[in-house]
């Protein structure tokens, strides 16, 4: 009981929940990077059109939709800044297949199913399904650590979808209009591994500053 009061009073300092809206904010700017980064990824292998995009847009909704769910889960038992801080690391480590195991998984894929609609939709699946979802997570979650009563629970809501989704409309025009020109689709995938891991790391010094401030 103690250690959840503690654990509450972390989450509700002010540096905690202003962390808690900045890695929402950086989450959906990344989830949309990758999104449109995913267009270029499968297009040498299924081409560009309709069915491709169809493919990576539906895979990404239900990716999204279950990690709401399953965060919305996980943040009922014990939520915490460590489980927190662990969504953004796997989602980082799980994007790494995109870029090095990208090109021989399509190339796998175009040979062994000829219909591009069926050969793009399990090319997005296998690469882009489990760190879109693990990303979907982090939403519903913060909305855990940032709520302090249930009175409050609608704005909080609110509020934080608002700035992910804010992120997202940023990380769409960010990346359609300036980095697929300035750098290669790797270079990109990087810079968002490297955002992930920023979002880890800003969630843990913010919980450790907030400890600190308790205890003293």
């Amino acid at each position: 009981m103690q250690q959840q009061q503690a654990l509450v009073s972390v989450s509700h300092s002010v540096a905690s929940r202003l962390a808690i809206l900045a890695v929402a904010f950086i989450n959906g700017f990344v989830i949309m990077s990758i999104e449109l980064l995913g267009g270029r990824v499968l297009a040498p292998y299924f081409g560009s059109s309709v069915h491709v995009w169809g493919s990576i847009i539906a895979v990404f909704m239900l990716s999204l939709s279950l990690g709401y769910l399953w965060g919305g889960k996980l943040s009922l038992r014990n939520p915490g800044h460590r489980t927190f801080i662990s969504f953004f690391i796997f989602a980082a480590l799980l994007c790494l297949p995109i870029i090095y195991l990208a090109d021989p998984v399509m190339r796998t894929i175009f040979l062994s199913i000829e219909d591009p609609r069926y050969g793009s939709l399990w090319s997005a699946v296998l690469l882009y399904f489990a760190p879109i979802c693990v990303m979907g997570m982090v939403s519903p979650y913060s909305v855990r650590l940032l709520v302090l009563t249930q009175e409050h629970s609608g704005g909080v809501a609110g509020m934080l979808y608002f700035v992910s989704t804010l992120g997202s409309a940023l990380g769409t025009l960010a990346t359609s209009f300036y980095f697929v020109m300035w750098f290669e689709i790797n270079q990109v995938m990087w810079g968002c591994i490297v955002a992930l891991l920023l979002c880890a790391a800003l969630i843990a010094f913010s919980s450790r500053h907030a400890i600190k401030e308790q205890k003293s």
